[in-house]
């Protein structure tokens, strides 16, 4: 596939909406858990990911990053057994499945988010929506364009190997 083929169908691919995203469930909690128990299911997870906290239905009441949680730490004493809602952000930016791609992409660039909440319109936690989520997104849309690139494509090889 050319360069310009490439570039025409990259606006078509922004276009799709949040649906078409593989992405993880997020880690979430109910108010009132403790700043320890968070970390610990970050810990426990594996994938750094912020925790949503939701109520009773799910609607998401904040969120909790490990920059939120790692700048408090790192800058002295914390109470871990303190409730999430001390250190949670309490209006986190969110977006609904049925935005674009080129939304969270957006979104991510001008909040220098890594991941965001996806929320339903009754505000309900439905998801989260990573950059990696994107990136492999867009990845795979060019599977043959990625895995035919050298390995350092600033390098042009002299001549070709093999017989």
């Amino acid at each position: 596939m050319t360069e310009r083929a490439v570039s025409t169908r990259v606006p078509s691919l922004a276009r799709e909406t949040l649906r078409v995203v593989d992405r993880r469930d997020p880690l979430t909690v109910p108010k009132g858990t403790s700043l320890g128990a968070c970390l610990q299911l970050v810990e426990d997870s594996g994938v750094g990911d912020s925790v949503l906290v939701t109520d009773h239905d799910g609607t998401l009441l904040g969120v909790l990053t490990e920059r939120d949680i790692f700048g408090v730490i790192l800058g002295g004493s914390v109470n871990l057994g303190a409730p999430v809602e001390t250190l949670m952000n309490r209006t986190p930016r969110t977006l609904r499945p049925e935005q674009t791609v080129h939304d969270a992409i957006r979104l991510f660039a001008d909040g220098r988010f890594r991941n965001v909440p996806l929320v339903d319109e009754a505000g309900r936690a439905v998801g989260i929506v990573r950059q990696q989520d994107i990136l492999k997104y867009l990845a795979e849309a060019f599977p043959e364009e990625l895995l035919n690139l050298p390995p350092r494509p600033h390098q042009r090889i002299k001549e070709s190997e093999g017989a």
